[in-house]
């Protein structure tokens, strides 16, 4: 299958740019600087990916806020120090967010014209500003699409969409994924854009379960819910029964026999089937486990899909580097730190 080079083992720079506390400047500033790009490729990573949402440097349709775009130069200046490359990851729109908390529908952005040529403008801008950095830099159009009914409609969006970054910017490798909340069952799904620097990506949180045990943000989640890793298949079932089946995910629909490697293998096989045919590469813009679980449960958990990653060259990027209910360097994991990192 085909491989990226230079983004194998990334982490995500969530809430600097999006989803943030607050959307002020002194946030900005402090949140995520040089020191932290410098310890990043300390520590072993080759990339980042970096959330950006829309309202950080957008006021309008080609409105653009120049003192937004800034972060991101200063990023990649950076990462260029460290020897990093790094995607832009454009975590929300104008009229499309898949946060939980902000309520806004999650249809009408794919067939609301106005709303798709502003999206489409605001990546024409962002490709040709940083064209230059395309041995880099890659483009990830969106994040996390949900509603399966929106999967051709989002599909026409990304046609057009990297027809109008061609334009300006030739050469960037371009990135996207489909709905579902990005999950790797959405992949065959994908339109094939005939585009030999373009990526599937997918995120992988199964089971969701054990990676957001305890989530405040998960519909049906008690505060107070632990389970370790691995357990039963029949036991995450029965426990899964809590979530409604979408976000229970895989565990509904397959027919898994056990966790291990072999679980990540059987869950990522109709993505690894379409992207082996169509010569496109695999990328997971987000795995982790939240700071509720056991620690080294999360270590068993990383040492098996990491080993499936391995196996057939997929990217990454662990979430999230700081913070978010899922940091590394945040605390939870300190006791546990050299086998997270030998795990990735």
């Amino acid at each position: 299958m085909k491989r990226i080079s230079g983004f194998v083992k990334g982490v995500n720079l969530g809430g600097w740019l999006s989803q943030c506390a607050e959307y002020t400047y002194d946030h900005y500033d402090t949140f995520i600087t040089e020191s932290d790009v410098d310890n990043i490729a300390k520590l072993g990573f080759d990339h980042v990916r970096v959330p950006v949402d829309y309202n950080v440097i957008e006021r309008g349709d080609n409105d653009y806020i120049e003192e937004g775009f800034r972060y991101i130069d200063e990023c990649i200046k950076w990462c260029k120090k460290n020897g990093l490359k790094m995607i832009i990851d454009l975590h929300k729109t104008y009229g499309y967010s898949f946060d939980p908390l902000d309520k806004i529908d999650r249809v009408d952005f794919f067939t609301n014209e106005a709303n798709i040529q502003r999206f489409i403008n605001l990546w024409k801008f962002i490709g040709k500003r940083y064209a230059e950095y395309h041995d880099f830099v890659c483009y990830e159009l969106l994040n996390e699409i949900i509603r399966d009914e929106v999967a051709d409609d989002w599909n026409k969006v990304v046609l057009r969409t990297i027809a109008a970054i061609r334009e300006v910017a030739p050469d960037s490798m371009i990135i996207f994924g489909g709905v579902r909340y990005n999950s790797i069952t959405s992949v065959p799904m994908l339109v094939d854009p005939k585009d030999d620097k373009v990526i599937y990506t997918f995120h992988c949180y199964d089971p969701l379960i054990f990676t957001h045990q305890a989530a405040y943000w998960v519909e049906g989640m008690p505060s107070d819910f632990r389970i370790d890793y691995p357990g039963t298949i029949e036991e995450y079932r029965e426990k899964s029964l809590m979530l409604t089946q979408e976000l229970g995910g895989a565990l509904y629909t397959q027919d898994f026999k056990s966790f291990g490697p072999e679980f990540f293998e059987q869950l990522f096989e109709p993505a690894l089937k379409i992207a082996e045919e169509r010569n496109i590469p695999l990328y997971c813009g987000e795995y982790g486990v939240i700071d509720q679980a056991d620690p080294e449960a999360t270590v068993r958990w990383m040492k098996d899909i990491n080993t499936v990653f391995e196996k057939y060259g997929i990217g990454r990027a662990y979430w999230n580097y700081k913070e978010k209910d899922f940091g590394l360097i945040s605390g939870h994991y300190d006791s546990v730190m050299d086998g997270m990192m030998s795990a990735m």
